[in-house]
This record gives structure tokens, C-alpha cells and sequence, in this order.
């Protein structure tokens, strides 16, 4: 049996109702967004702050700041190593699914973990979207959306992990949500996992 489950995912493919139906299926801890909250107390920063800059890089100085910080690292450098140590607490406890955070990359290591990637076609992400969380957008403010969010998880994902955001290499199973449908998913998400 897979102890920990991590999916990383497109923006709009499923992967978060697919993570808790899975948590729920296997009886696991469900992990996702919440994670930045909780890093952000442990880090003593402002959590308002840290939610408007969620998974993305680290931005370049400007010229007029200085690259030494004499307090210590920059607050993306903080973030993501508070962040890194919370995922590799929660993947040492076991039995849960977590759900983006790069934690397929931070937790590889680990024996007994299954690294999922969940994609799908534009146009069904775009429904999706559409249809359950952004019923007043047009469909090119949704795909403008996506394809933003996903810029900004490939650059956060290349920057903390030096690996490419979405490469079949850096998982362990890549499902597509359009074609397979999140009920099938899940059903092979938890068989894989019971293994």
C-alpha cells in the first residue's frame, strides 16, 4: 500500500476533487492549499502575503536592492524551506494525498509514495472551470487564466526543483482527466495506491 499520495496538476484539470475523493476512498489526510497557511505561521510572515504569492518563483532583484539579505534568506528562499519542511512532516507520518506544492519532487525519495500528474485538454479544463468555480468569465479570460497559472507553476517548479513542471519522468503515472473522466481517475489512483 502507497502511504502518501502527491498530484500535481493543470490548472483545471480535476486534480484537487480527485485528491480528496482519493483521501476520502483510502481514508487519508487530504493536503492542498491550506499547506501555505500553515507555512506561513511557522515562518512568522504575513499570510496574506504568502497566498498572493503561492506557488510562484522568486522574483529577480530590482537594481536598487540589495542581493545580500541581512535578516536571511528572501521571503520566497523562507517560504518554500518552511514550506519543504511541512511536506516532508506530513509525508513522514503517512497516509495522505497532497496536492500540488511540488511535493512529488520534495517527498522523492520516500519508499511507499505514488507521484501522480493529472492534465487535460483546454477546452474541457476550460468548461470545467467555467461551469464550477468562474460562471461569469468568458471563455478566453478562462484559457488567459490557465495558461497564467500554469506559467507560473512551471517557473515555480523549475526553480525550486530543477525539473520540468508536467515531464512524465518526474512521476510515477500522468492521467489525462478529459479523456479518462475523474471518477476513473480516482478508481486508478486508489487501485495503483492499494497496489
Amino acid at each position: 500500500m502507497k502511504k502518501i499520495i502527491t498530484l500535481s496538476r493543470e490548472f483545471g484539470a480535476g486534480a484537487g476533487e480527485i485528491g480528496r475523493r482519493v483521501a476520502k476512498e483510502l481514508d487519508y489526510d487530504y493536503v492542498d492549499k491550506e499547506l501555505i497557511i500553515q507555512t506561513a505561521r511557522s515562518a512568522n510572515v504575513d499570510v496574506e502575503r504568502i497566498l498572493h504569492r503561492d506557488e510562484e518563483a522568486p522574483t529577480i532583484f530590482g537594481f536598487t536592492q540589495s542581493l545580500f539579505d541581512m535578516y536571511g534568506a528572501p521571503l520566497d528562499e523562507r517560504l518554500f524551506a518552511a514550506q519543504k519542511e511541512i511536506i516532508r512532516k506530513i509525508g513522514e507520518h503517512g497516509r495522505c494525498v497532497i496536492v500540488g506544492r511540488n511535493a512529488n519532487s520534495i517527498l522523492s525519495e520516500f519508499d511507499d509514495s505514488l507521484h501522480v500528474f493529472i492534465h487535460a485538454e483546454e477546452r474541457w479544463r476550460a468548461n470545467r472551470l467555467k461551469e464550477k468555480y468562474m460562471p461569469d468569465s468568458t471563455y478566453d479570460q478562462i484559457i488567459e487564466k490557465m495558461k497564467a497559472v500554469d506559467k507560473k507553476r512551471r517557473k515555480y517548479c523549475s526553480y525550486y526543483t530543477n525539473t520540468e513542471f508536467g515531464d512524465a519522468r518526474s512521476y510515477d503515472l500522468c492521467l489525462c482527466s478529459s479523456s479518462l473522466g475523474i471518477d476513473e481517475c480516482v478508481s486508478l489512483v486508489c487501485n495503483i495506491a492499494r497496489g
